[in-house]
């Protein structure tokens, strides 16, 4: 089974509020998230392109464990834990699987 990702693309226009988004994420966010979805890897990224983009990316083994952190109870209490602190911040989520991986 291919692995599978979640995406999680984050607009912080507010350009004095970065940095502290940015050690939330680092300390608080990603951290809890990693421990709620069980993945084993997860990246940051900010865009080189348009500094308001942060995107962070979890790496699941498999669909099958995408999906079933989609239908709990985590996705939730960490949408509504970053919706209290940032809730400017818009977002969209995107779910991906691994087509190719070169080289392996």
């Amino acid at each position: 089974m291919p692995a599978a990702f979640f995406v999680v693309r984050a607009v912080v226009t507010e350009a004095e509020k970065r940095a502290a988004f940015d050690r939330w994420y680092e300390t608080e966010h990603l951290p809890d998230a990693v421990k709620a979805f069980g993945v084993a890897k997860a990246w940051r990224f900010w865009s080189l392109d348009d500094p308001s983009l942060h995107q962070a990316m979890y790496q699941f083994d498999d669909e099958a464990g995408l999906n079933a952190m989609l239908k709990g109870d985590a996705l939730q209490k960490l949408v509504a834990d970053f919706n209290r602190e940032w809730p400017e911040v818009k977002r969209s989520r995107e779910t991906l699987v691994l087509a190719q991986e070169f080289p392996q």
